[in-house]
Parts: structure tokens; sequence; C-alpha cells
């Protein structure tokens, strides 16, 4: 999943996170692809096509797409930005559910984000990756744990150079 959404215009919401068997020469199945796209909540939006979205909506039909692929390898990028957070939240949780036993390498500038979901995170710094602490439990990890929130303020403070 690229940081833009790059949704094809000529497609609705369903040709879009179809868009992987489409290529395949196969139609994705349609119980599937009505769940996906009820789990990112664009139910009422499946027949709009990428214009007539927000760019949150948009987001998460690219997710919806990505999640439609049944791949052992997943890379996104900034898969959450674009959404507030109550919503990254639930989207976050749903990509941890989904993606579960996958490698998943995911490229987020969000400290908070990289703790909650990480089961191993780094830093690319001048000098490469560096590796960061994380606090014991499986991701997704919840968004008011204490831990979670000391992991996070301390990821901020390393990335603003003060630790």
């Amino acid at each position: 999943m690229a940081q833009d959404d790059l949704l094809l215009p000529w497609l609705d919401v369903a040709g879009n996170v179809a868009l992987g068997a489409l290529l395949r020469g196969a139609a994705a199945e349609p119980g599937r692809l009505a769940a996906t796209i009820a789990r990112v909540g664009l139910t009422e939006h499946a027949g709009k096509r990428p214009g007539a979205l927000s760019g949150g909506q948009r987001q998460r039909a690219a997710l919806a797409r990505t999640l439609m692929e049944d791949r052992p390898v997943v890379l996104l990028d900034e898969p959450f930005s674009a959404l507030d957070a109550a919503l990254r939240a639930e989207m976050q949780d749903l990509a941890a559910e989904v993606l579960e036993g996958r490698t998943v390498l995911m490229v987020t500038h969000d400290p908070g984000e990289a703790v909650r979901l990480g089961h191993h995170v780094h830093v690319l710094t001048g000098a490469g990756l560096a590796p960061v602490d994380l606090p014991a439990g499986a991701p997704p990890r919840p968004v008011d744990d204490p831990r979670v929130l000391a992991a996070q303020a301390h990821l901020l403070a390393r990335l603003r150079g003060a630790t």
C-alpha cells in the first residue's frame, strides 16, 4: 500500500478494492469483497468513484484493496496518515487482525503508531537502522496503556534528538 492511495479514477470503490483479482484475470469473491468494504466502513460508498470520496475514504479504500490480497509479505507506507484519531485506531486494529501471521513492513512517521503496532521498530538514521525498545505485549497494544504512552514519548524524544 503506497502512501498515495493510487486508486484508479475510472473504477468505483468496489472495483478498486477488487483490482488485484481483476489484474489476475479473476473475479473477486463477492462476499469477501463486500465484507472487506464493510470492515473499512465504505459500504455506502462502494459505487462511488475516487473523485467523490474524502481523503480518509480514499485511504480506507486503498487499505481494503491491500487487505483483499492474501500475500505473505505486505508493504505499508503511511497507511493511516489521512485518518482522524478514532478511525486511525480502528483501522490499525483491523489491519493487525487481518494481517496477523504475515510479514508486514510498515513505514510511519508517527511514534505512537510505531509503538502500538510494531513487533520490531527501527529508526532510520544517517548511520543506518537503530532499534527501538518496545513495551511487552503483542500488537496492537492498547492506545492508553501507560507503558505504550511512555515508549511513545521516549521515541518522540529520541526523534527530536533529546535522548
